[in-house]
């Protein structure tokens, strides 16, 4: 008798463990899902969209605290996001200040990639300086690409879309990229880094932009958003 009541009490604690556990991982998980730092610590805060985001609804992401969007643009040298100019009517539209972005390729050249961020990025004083995202590597380019064509491919496609919108181009620099060609100390650019929930400290020195949670649940999108702020 004994033993049958200290092993229902084992299965009852047991029970109880994995309860507690699982109600843990749902509040982890939630926490994650819709946290957001604070705008005391960060007063401007803001989003980014691509194509695979879906439909925003703007006026919500402004209710909820988004200053600025900024908005995948093009990518390479010839994919472009289709729902790209319709996003910048609407953000503005509802009072958010714009950014566009460009996702750029190693592989491809700089002039092509250059060309085809101005074909969809029109002229625009009213814009936040543009953006490259910088997360593909030229290892697995059919063509090899030495780290310092790569270097030099990517400056010579900063020097023109600077000329093309009149701005100093951020660098959206993810943390494989930097840690294979430690490009945040050689490019004197800002930075925008990504670490969702924790600071980000991979680039070796102070960023502008920060992806601080690429995850975001809320009810301006059916999808989870990426919520970005800049620094004080």
């Amino acid at each position: 008798m004994a033993r049958s009541k200290s092993s229902r009490w084992r299965l009852r604690l047991l029970a109880a463990a994995v309860l507690i556990g699982l109600v843990g991982a749902g509040w982890g998980w939630w926490t994650i899902n819709h946290w957001r730092p604070s705008r005391a610590a960060y007063p401007v805060q803001g989003i980014e969209v691509g194509s695979e985001d879906g439909a925003v609804d703007w006026k919500a992401a402004k209710a909820i605290g988004a200053s600025f969007a900024y908005l995948d643009a093009s990518a390479s040298a010839f994919a472009r996001d289709p729902a790209f100019t319709q996003n910048v009517e609407d953000a503005k539209e509802a009072r958010l200040q714009v950014g566009a972005v460009h996702i750029y390729d190693p592989c491809q050249p700089a002039e092509k990639q250059a060309a085809n961020f101005m074909t969809v990025v029109a002229r625009d004083k009213a814009m936040l300086p543009p953006a490259v995202a910088l997360d593909m590597l030229a290892d697995d380019c059919p063509v090899k690409v030495s780290d310092a064509a790569v270097l030099s491919e990517l400056m010579t496609f900063l020097n023109q879309i600077e000329t093309h919108t009149g701005k100093p181009t951020i660098l959206k620099i993810s943390r494989r990229f930097e840690k294979r060609y430690r490009l945040a100390t050689r490019i004197d650019r800002n930075l925008w880094l990504e670490s969702t929930y924790m600071l980000p400290e991979y680039a070796g020195r102070p960023w502008t932009l920060w992806t601080a949670n690429a995850m975001l649940k809320s009810e301006a999108s059916a999808s989870a958003l990426r919520w970005v702020v800049v620094s004080r």
